[in-house]
């Protein structure tokens, strides 16, 4: 509206003295004090005392204990939901374990990471920059934890690493490398492991040029995106030239890449923890789907029903192969394509993914919780003594609401519709929920 970047109206608002200050929300409607350290920020003129003193009624008392921020994920969207919340508890609890004062910022009413009771403090505030950066300056902690709350909170690494802020666990380079798609095929071809044959566009033009070399179908995938955000499969120069056209429009600036699309293909995925020295896989899951629904759409098994070891192998050495390359500390998720009892990779996630809570529920282990204690530095991966306890196979199974929302595509693709998950366990894969799953699993299959 302004035509000037965010930074340029913080900068002014400094300027004029114009400063949050925090504010208690009055839990107890008046009736009697409130002491929940439960925050809002507002905006007030400076007081000034009888001797002429100039101060800000603030009501967030800040303390000398070292401290750490969690960001949430703000509201529940598609791509986004409740699993990153989960993240974001546990990780709150790990942090009191280890003896800091926990720090929650988050703007979903519908969350429990927004219990006044779960983080020592917690600011109810947008995760947005000028308003994180506000608390940061207010609170001064050790450092931010970006990789519990989804996309939303990874997006503020970069500026949270230009303004000199400490990020918890696996650093603002290692997340870009990661995110930006070039990078990351670049970092997979350096240490020879397998991906689909790619190659990067920024225009148009650009586009059309790559898909002579890489022939249909292809893949498109944009970068910094939530949820598959724009990602389709195309099978020839018009649909590549009309989608480019319009993803470029609705996110100016960014690079696309495009893969040859391996068709046929079974898709997997792994979660890991890593201490940037070792590695532990935590869960293998394979898609019942074929390769070309979104992760989040897709239901999958843990473990999985129907790789062989040598497969299994190749996804295990990629995996550690992966996080030590992205100097990953704290939690990975690392999805493949498998043809031919090859292996490739997609894309890696060096974060909480929306699997983590599923298998450690699944296996009844504390994931998150041993991840967090890792990025903070307090312990090691060597330090825990993993036990997953798990009879039979626990299926991940999508969650949609496509009857709140009559008109819109049911047909499934890279793109995610889901708005939830469920867990099923079964005893064998002779039960009949898996036929049933199964045998439905290229039915809305759309490219």
């Amino acid at each position: 509206m302004l035509g000037c970047l965010e930074s340029e109206v913080y900068s002014k608002r400094e300027e004029l003295g114009i400063n949050r200050v925090y504010k208690l929300v009055d839990t107890c409607a008046a009736e009697f004090e409130a002491k929940t350290p439960y925050y809002y920020s507002t905006f007030e003129s400076d007081m000034e005392t009888a001797d002429g003193k100039r101060y800000a009624d603030n009501e967030s008392i800040v303390t000398d204990k070292k401290k750490v921020i969690v960001l949430g994920s703000g509201p529940n969207r598609i791509g986004q939901g409740i699993e990153f919340d989960y993240c974001c508890v546990h990780g709150v609890y790990a942090a009191k374990e280890c003896g800091y004062e926990t720090i929650m910022i988050n703007c979903n009413p519908e969350t429990v990471s927004t219990d006044f009771d779960t983080a020592d403090k917690l600011y109810f505030e947008p995760v947005f920059w000028e308003h994180i950066y506000d608390i940061i300056k207010h609170e001064k902690p050790e450092g931010v934890i970006v990789q519990l709350g989804g996309q939303t909170a990874l997006k503020l690494a970069e500026k949270l690493s230009r303004y000199g802020v400490k990020i918890i666990g696996t650093s603002f380079e290692s997340l870009d490398l990661a995110e930006d798609r070039g990078s990351f095929s670049t970092l997979l071809k350096e240490n020879n492991i397998p991906y689909p044959q790619f190659d990067t566009a920024e225009t148009a033009d650009e586009a059309l040029a790559v898909a002579k070399e890489l022939d249909f179908p292809i893949l498109v995938r944009p970068s910094y995106v939530l949820g598959g955000q724009g990602m389709k499969i195309v099978i020839n120069e018009k649909e590549l030239e009309e989608h480019v056209v319009s993803l470029l429009h609705s996110i100016p600036n960014n690079k696309l890449l495009l893969d040859h699309y391996l068709e046929g293909a079974i898709e997997a995925e792994a979660d890991a923890i890593c201490d940037g020295e070792e590695v532990y896989i935590i869960g293998i899951m394979e898609h019942i789907e074929p390769c070309g629904i979104h992760s989040g759409d897709s239901n999958s098994t843990l473990p999985p029903f129907n790789l062989g070891e040598f497969v299994l192998q190749q996804i295990k050495d990629h995996t550690k192969k992966i996080a030590l390359a992205l100097n990953t500390v704290g939690l990975i998720n690392i999805q493949f394509a498998v043809k031919d009892d090859v292996v490739y990779i997609i894309e890696a996630n060096p974060r909480a993914s929306r699997t983590v809570p599923f298998i450690a529920k699944a296996y009844g282990e504390p994931y998150v919780n041993y991840a967090t204690k890792i990025m903070l530095g307090e312990k090691k991966v060597k330090d825990f003594n993993f036990n997953p306890q798990l009879e039979g196979y626990a299926i991940k199974q999508p969650v949609f609401s496509f009857n709140k929302f009559p008109n819109v595509d049911k047909t499934l693709g890279p793109e995610m519709k889901s708005t939830g998950e469920s867990i099923l366990f079964i005893d064998s894969l002779k039960d009949d929920a898996f036929y049933d799953l199964y045998s439905r699993r290229k039915m809305y299959l759309s490219k």
